[in-house]
């Protein structure tokens, strides 16, 4: 069977929308990307089709123009919304319910609850763009039937009934037990660049790591924070994992798990995947492929991740691969590489990157 007879359901409706795909294991810009009218929701966009998405998560970069707004849409898949420039706001309608409405900024993100109309406005004098994570592969795999997928009307009462305070910024906080985890409910977040982010040094020298559970999907997120001069401890999980960029420069390497915590001195070292970063950049490391995140700019790092990884409605696939321990050691069982266990080129090759900015490395 060939390749073109192997697409999946999403991928052929993807390739259907008459915008863009762009393929890769990572995409420098999408503040940059060149984008298409779109005739189904309006505005423009583009796919972005990213190696380790694997059929688990999709993603879009979408772009409003000053005083328009896209066509209302309702869908069967989640989705996690990510401003990355330009104010508006979004109404939120649901049969026999109030329509809500809330506003946001550059560096907001909110979820539109599952199969809710949905309509995105630009109120501000320059273009809005933006991204969008969704579960549509999975739902579009499943399913394979484009007109149920965008135009059922089950509500899902369990999840919204256009509740007054819906999107407001939460506050309820707390401590994970299975994985000590510092997780934040919320449905919108203002203004990601500015929210409180825990203190998670299982993860790296100075990290600072929360978790938000949002509109009661399995589609979730995380921020991380870390400081110049230091990088992440590598790690593998499952797919589908987005990885956005709001602060500071640097880079990400990947390698499959097969080659071990010594890609170089196994002798994988050409082989070994490197994705440079910068604002706007975004990355996916595929299944089981260790990842691990630099900081090479004169400023913290500040990273966004959307996710199936729900600790409220955990999906099998997503926890099947980290079930292991994504916090716990590899010679302990688990999928996380200690510094002291690392190959020691993978550090070489980091103060030789600072060599080049100009930044004093700050690894313990």
């Amino acid at each position: 069977m060939s390749k073109r007879e192997r697409r999946t359901a999403y991928e052929k409706w993807i390739e259907g929308e008459g915008i863009p795909v762009v393929e890769g294991y990572g995409v420098t810009d999408v503040s940059q990307l060149e984008l298409a009218e779109w005739p189904r929701a309006g505005g423009k966009g583009a796919y972005i089709q990213l190696t380790g998405l694997e059929g688990i998560t999709g993603l879009y970069v979408g772009e409003i123009a000053p005083g328009s707004g896209l066509k209302p849409e309702k869908h069967l898949y989640e989705e996690v919304i990510c401003i990355l420039s330009g104010t508006g706001e979004t109404e939120i309608m649901l049969d026999g319910y109030p329509t809500r409405k809330f506003d946001w900024q550059e560096g907001s993100l909110f979820s539109p609850p599952l199969n809710t109309t949905h309509r995105l406005i630009n109120t501000g004098p320059a273009p809005v763009r933006f991204i969008g994570v969704t579960t549509a592969p999975m739902i579009f795999d499943n399913l394979h039937n484009e007109e149920f997928i965008l135009n059922t009307g089950f509500v899902f009462k369990e999840r919204y009934q256009a509740q007054e305070d819906y999107f407001v910024p939460g506050e309820n906080r707390y401590l994970s037990e299975n994985n000590k985890q510092w997780i934040l409910e919320t449905n919108l977040i203002p203004d990601l660049r500015t929210l409180l982010i825990d203190a998670q040094g299982q993860k790296g020298a100075g990290v600072l790591l929360t978790q938000f559970e949002i509109s009661e999907n399995t589609l979730i997120g995380h921020l991380a924070d870390w400081p110049v001069g230091r990088y992440h401890k590598a790690h593998y999980h499952g797919g589908g994992a987005v990885l956005l960029i709001l602060r500071s420069e640097g880079y990400t390497l990947m390698w499959p798990n097969a080659w071990g915590p010594k890609p170089y001195e196994n002798g994988h070292g050409a082989e070994v995947v490197r994705v440079d970063w910068q604002v706007g950049s975004v990355v996916c490391p595929p299944t089981g492929w260790f990842h691990q995140h630099f900081n090479t700019g004169a400023e913290p790092a500040l990273q966004l991740a959307l996710r199936c990884g729900s600790s409220k409605h955990p999906l099998g696939i997503r926890v099947a691969h980290i079930r292991a321990g994504v916090y716990k050691s590899v010679k302990e069982g688990g999928t996380l590489i200690e510094y002291e266990d690392e190959d020691t080129e993978i550090r070489r090759i980091y103060e030789a990157s600072l060599q080049k900015t100009g930044v004093a490395s700050a690894m313990p």
